[in-house]
């Protein structure tokens, strides 16, 4: 049987702020048409390794390659094969504050294909539709919209080109109950139905309960461990067990 395909490989990373180290010799595997979240406590660097691994910083050491690119060594070719064929979802979903949602949407389209103004239009209104927004919100402003709209305009932008690999931070943050879940839902269809691999930062135990394959967990500077969720129940690491056994873990699991 094959190995499954690995898009994202992280080696003995090594991140650092001045004198203070955030990773040391952190290991991290991302196999094809996983759902891998990420969770950690405050200080552990989850967003310092997302940024590592999309190019926004600099690692102090050791190596990350994604879809067969070396992160820290690209060339303009590979940087815009890169762009291609992932999408991104900041946390505050990071829109153009001056346009419209159909233009937010297009915005990868115009930069990185050729294609008519009428085709790339037509593509932006399948991806709004795609995240269960209507044809009403297509000239709305960002400052027009709910929380929970802006946040299906930023995954219809960071879905525009197709990609393989869907980058997500802390997508549910802000939201209510019911927006939270009814997001996980259409995280978790859009996986299925499009075969995205999916590495999504979170601090939200619904949503690990609910549409991760697997959980990587920051702790003491590297990964401590990568596994389904269920299996982390049973670690016996002081900080696994006391936020999948804890109070707030415990509802999660109920409520998956």
């Amino acid at each position: 049987m094959a190995a499954p395909e690995r898009l994202i490989e992280v080696r003995g990373l090594l991140s650092q702020f001045g004198d203070r180290v955030i990773h040391e010799n952190l290991d991290l595997d991302v196999e094809r048409g996983e759902v891998l979240g990420v969770v950690g406590g405050s200080g552990t660097g989850k967003t310092v390794l997302l940024n590592s691994i999309i190019g926004l910083k600099e690692p102090e050491g050791g190596t990350i390659k994604v879809l067969g690119h070396d992160r820290t060594d690209m060339t303009p070719a590979q940087e815009a094969d890169f762009e291609r064929r992932t999408g991104i979802l900041f946390q505050q979903g990071a829109l153009f504050s001056a346009l419209s949602v159909i233009d937010n949407v297009a915005s990868p389209l115009v930069e990185h294909t050729h294609l008519s103004r009428d085709v790339i239009r037509e593509l932006a209104e399948m991806k709004i539709a795609m995240v269960g927004l209507k044809p009403e919100a297509h000239h709305l402003k960002p400052a027009e919209l709910s929380g929970g709209m802006r946040k299906r305009v930023g995954l219809a932008r960071a879905l525009a080109l197709d990609p393989e690999l869907l980058f997500l931070d802390e997508p549910t943050a802000g939201l209510d109950p019911i927006g939270a879940a009814a997001f996980d839902d259409l995280i978790r269809q859009l996986s299925d139905d499009l075969g995205l691999t999916v590495f999504m930062i979170t601090h939200d135990l619904d949503s690990l309960y609910a549409i991760t394959d697997k959980v990587a967990v920051l702790a003491d500077k590297h990964v401590v461990a990568k596994a389904p969720v269920r299996e982390l129940e049973h670690s016996d690491h002081p900080w696994i067990r006391e936020y999948f056994l804890g109070p707030r873990g415990r509802a999660g699991k109920q409520a998956a």
